[in-house]
């Protein structure tokens, strides 16, 4: 196992993913070129922005990493509430994913600090 599938940050955001795959299979063929792999990048980006930042060797570029992860993940909330505008999620898949994007957000957040004090 490498270190960064070892973090409980990177767990989450793969189990993450794996929600907008659940969510976005919903959507309607004509999204597939738009909103749903929009959604499905932007949420893989959180997994990869973690699993390359974490193998830099620099503090500063491991923070760059990181920081990237953690604009991705807010991409996918702004696209998860398009999704709801339009009527492709129901509210309450959408509170779902909002729980799991405030643990990982706070989860990202320490990690990035801890890179900082380093």
């Amino acid at each position: 196992m490498l270190s960064f599938e070892k973090l409980e940050v990177y767990q989450l955001s793969r189990e993450y993913v794996r929600l907008i795959y659940h969510f976005s299979n919903r959507f309607p063929a004509k999204e597939d070129y738009a909103l749903t792999s929009q959604i499905r990048r932007a949420a893989v980006s959180v997994t990869s922005n973690i699993a390359e930042g974490t193998s830099r060797s620099s503090q500063k570029d491991k923070v760059h990493f990181l920081e990237i992860a953690y604009g991705s993940l807010l991409e996918t909330v702004s696209q998860l509430q398009v999704a709801m505008d339009v009527g492709y999620i129901a509210d309450e898949d959408y509170r779902i994913a909002i729980e799991q994007v405030e643990e990982i957000k706070s989860k990202l957040t320490y990690l990035r600090r801890s890179y900082k004090l380093a």
